[in-house]
């Protein structure tokens, strides 16, 4: 399968979903991934050898993945005893090869290739970097703790000049459809749009940049976010977008959105989560109006 060169950018639930709808119409597929995870395995494997947290990552590779290979199903067996308790196969194994080869994207492109994936997993940044949140209280710093946080006006990332690999720059000046979202607005898709590099590359890009809405606020980080305040707080950031996705019916205010709306039930039937193969239908459509 060939088709639209596509870049999904975010990370979390949310980008594996958008990936599994991406991989329906396309096989030229690009996932740049936030890399501020303090929390859980990618937390403890970050804090004890310094690695990428490897958590995201993973679980886009199995988004591309072959469903049927064996190390597929393996990758997401989490062990639950000893030492290594909490920790998911996937992330012991990017991390490991990651510091034994001193290089994460190729260790994932090698993983990808033994688990037969469609397109590629890179990175936001090729080092550590920490979130840090300006919130009406003061500053939070660290990703779980500004998940736990309210009235964010602004989010940054430290370093500032974090390393950022070049094919994640080609790919975006490449592409045809920048997709950002769904997933957690500030600690997932802004943590990995906001690097200055992939941020200058979004604005200047000459695909179309999508914007998936959540379809609820998430309490407390967008608590009473409405669409237009999800898309405020991307513009705030420097990030433009040419067209929102909301789904419908949806719990959630419009608001005074700027930027053209398309309305598509992508929802689930439980209303909780994006439906891999609505998204799907919509984004192709999206896609292929673009280019006629």
């Amino acid at each position: 399968m060939t088709g639209p060169a596509a870049v999904a950018i975010g990370g979390g639930h949310g980008l594996a979903a958008t990936l599994r709808a991406v991989r329906r119409y396309t096989s030229d597929i690009t996932a740049i991934v936030a890399t501020a995870d303090d929390g859980g395995s990618s937390g403890r494997l970050r804090a004890d050898i310094g690695v990428i947290p490897p958590g995201d990552l993973r679980r886009c590779l199995v988004a591309l993945a072959d469903p049927e290979s064996l190390w597929t199903r393996t990758f997401e067996h989490r062990f639950a005893k000893g030492e290594i308790g909490g920790h998911a196969f996937g992330n012991l194994l990017i991390a490991g090869l990651a510091d034994a080869s001193g290089d994460i994207v190729r260790a994932l492109d090698e993983i990808g290739r033994l688990m037969g994936c469609i397109g590629r997993v890179l990175p936001a940044t090729t080092e550590v970097v920490t979130l840090e949140a300006a919130t009406r209280h003061g500053v939070v710093v660290g990703q779980v703790a500004v998940m736990s946080s309210h009235d964010i006006t602004e989010i940054t990332l430290s370093p500032v000049s974090a390393r950022v690999h070049p094919d994640v720059l080609t790919s975006i000046a490449r592409a045809d459809q920048i997709i950002l979202g769904p997933g957690s607005l500030f600690t997932s898709v802004l943590s990995a749009a906001t690097v200055p590099a992939i941020r200058e590359a979004i604005r200047v890009a000459h695909g179309k940049r999508i914007y998936i809405c959540n379809l609820l606020p998430q309490a407390p980080e967008t608590a009473g976010f409405s669409v237009a305040d999800h898309t405020n707080a991307l513009a705030r950031h420097g990030i433009a977008i040419d067209q929102v996705i909301v789904s419908v019916p949806s719990e959630m205010e419009r608001g005074e959105v700027t930027v053209p709306i398309v309305e598509f039930d992508v929802a689930r039937p439980n209303r909780q989560s994006h439906d891999s193969e609505k998204l799907s239908a919509v984004l192709c459509r999206l896609t292929t109006a673009a280019s006629h």
